[in-house]
């Protein structure tokens, strides 16, 4: 049994989430308890900073190298006040931490250029693979040294190392702990970018049957899209009810779904750079020519979310599944939830939470164990969902005794 602090903070940037776990078992013994949660906010300052980095702001490397430490101190911060959290619920005996994971704050993700791999594999001389490339900033070894605690974080960058997309990450995590003996279930994550893990019966080889991908946008077009039609006034829309009282543009639903990235098959991920703030832009000058109001965006951009994972899971899952799992911020959002459920009649759209898993905190869940797998050097990576060459171990390991 180790108690491991999981912290993660998404695309959509609306904090750090921090859950305090006890684990045991390890595979498909793999068991956990969730002792403390909580989101805990960025400073609005340095929320700015961070979208602003997303958005491709000239930072100097003296300004990248504060933003990093800032961040670090960040999920040290919320570490540290998730333990507080713990102690104050009135539990008795509280053994040590053992171990933090961090995800750290992803501000740039580059997927592997497969194109550019098959031309380079033409031409004579030598093949230099085009590797994708990501960027989580939140130092781990600055909160090693600030919680005196083990840290492991930078996850992403083993299975890029290997050819791989470096997401989704939590697939394996997804499988041990949520897979079902006789049901075929869908996992799909609403954060900023919706992803999807594929879990079929548990039966046989089950697990080398297990696929995933980033279905497109989740939250993070509707977030920039309230932030510009409030003049910053709002950040999000609350239960989706502005979206809610929209009209849905299904003629512009279709085109979106025309882009390249909706079309190609898995191992594929995505970020800001495709879905961010050019795109939402795009998005904008289209809906100005049907005379679409605010609320006709949000209604049209929300369809878009959903009826791309439809989209996806009908083009590139080896059957539909019988359940859909939600997570993320957008499994609390009742409209998408609603117009997902309407998308995949008659299949049935649940929460990771009535599996008992806290569908507000499974990503933090899913980074403490992939932190626990890495100290066991038990690989934590699925080639078959990142295309990585092989299973590797996941994350950078900091002690805080060989910090100066």
């Amino acid at each position: 049994m180790v108690r491991v602090i999981g912290l993660m903070s998404g695309t959509s940037v609306d904090g750090i989430d921090a859950a305090l776990v006890e684990i045991t078992g390890l595979d498909v013994d793999l068991k956990f308890e969730l002792l403390a949660a909580h989101t805990f906010n960025y400073p609005e300052y340095l929320r700015e900073q961070i979208l602003d980095c997303c958005a491709g702001a000239a930072l100097s490397m003296g300004q990248l190298a504060a933003l990093d430490n800032a961040i670090a101190s960040e999920f040290a911060l919320a570490a540290r006040q998730i333990q507080a959290v713990e102690a104050d619920s009135g539990a008795p005996n509280h053994p040590p931490v053992d171990l933090i994971g961090s995800h750290g704050q992803t501000v740039y993700h580059q997927p592997p250029n497969r194109q550019e791999n098959h031309r380079a594999r033409k031409q004579e001389g030598n093949y230099l693979p085009a590797l994708g490339y990501t960027l989580q900033l939140g130092r781990g070894e600055v909160i090693a040294k600030l919680c005196d605690l083990k840290t492991v974080s930078n996850f992403r960058a083993a299975d890029i190392a290997v050819g791989g997309h470096g997401a989704p990450i939590v697939p394996k995590v997804d499988a041990y702990l949520l897979s079902h003996p006789t049901k075929h279930r869908c996992i799909q994550n609403l954060g900023g970018i919706g992803n999807v893990t594929y879990l079929p019966a548990r039966q046989g080889n089950w697990l080398e049957k297990v696929c995933g991908w980033d279905t497109g946008p989740g939250n993070a077009l509707l977030d920039l899209a309230v932030m510009h039609l409030t003049e910053g006034k709002k950040t999000y829309d609350q239960d989706g009810s502005w979206a809610a009282s929209g009209n849905r543009c299904e003629t512009l639903v279709e085109k979106w779904l025309g882009l390249d990235f909706f079309q190609t098959p898995p191992p594929k991920s995505t970020g800001r750079e495709l879905f961010g703030l050019d795109f939402l832009k795009q998005c904008l000058v289209e809906c100005q020519a049907y005379q679409l109001t605010p609320a006709d965006i949000l209604a049209t951009l929300a369809e878009l979310t959903t009826t791309s994972i439809v989209h996806s899971y009908r083009n590139f899952l080896p059957q539909m599944p019988d359940e859909v799992i939600l997570c993320g911020g957008g499994s609390r959002n009742p409209y998408l939830r609603q117009r997902l459920q309407a998308r995949l009649e008659p299949i049935p759209v649940l929460t990771t939470d009535h599996l008992g898993v806290d569908g507000d905190f499974k990503e933090a869940i899913a980074i403490a164990i992939l932190a626990h797998w890495r100290i066991l050097d038990f690989p934590g990576n699925l080639p078959r969902v990142t295309g990585a060459k092989k299973a590797v171990n996941l994350g950078n390991i900091y002690l805080p005794t060989t910090i100066i």
